[in-house]
């Protein structure tokens, strides 16, 4: 008989993507894709949603190449993060604890079998929309920005 599953990671809760035409991909992704930008820092812009209740779903960093930097799961609890990293140390693919990035907290880090890289987080920062894109609606994260095809999570 198998254990019953974890059920551990709730969902995924952002991507990294690196990009050589950054103003471009920037441009696309808020004009094109309707997404809304939450943040920036250093070479990195920030870009949500919309109804996304956490801060970002997406994190554009300008780079020499193309690529995924990494992928991020929220877990279900800070019980779950505790465990998941239990599992992973000593698989060989940890890596170890980081202080986590702009809006989510403690973060254990690992590499999947082709080396790209996996965050698993619990601690997240809720996206608190200014007053120009304030809800009418209490179960909505943000207004409606009616531009682009407005992706959701």
């Amino acid at each position: 008989m198998q254990p019953e599953p974890m059920r551990d990671i709730a969902h995924l809760g952002h991507v990294e993507i690196l990009t050589p035409k950054f103003d471009e991909s920037r441009k696309f992704f808020i004009d094109v894709m309707g997404m809304t930008q939450s943040g920036e820092k250093g070479d990195s812009v920030f870009l949500r949603g919309w109804d996304d209740y956490e801060r970002y779903s997406l994190k554009l960093t300008a780079s020499k190449t193309s690529g995924m930097a990494h992928c991020a799961f929220r877990t279900r609890s800070p019980q779950a993060l505790e465990r998941r990293a239990a599992a992973l140390k000593g698989s060989g693919f940890d890596v170890g604890w980081s202080d986590g990035d702009l809006g989510h907290g403690k973060t254990f880090v690992c590499k999947d079998p082709d080396g790209h890289t996996v965050e698993l987080y619990y601690d997240t920062e809720w996206y608190q929309p200014p007053p120009d894109k304030t809800p009418a609606l209490k179960n909505q994260a943000q207004r409606y920005p009616a531009r682009g095809c407005w992706v959701r999570r």
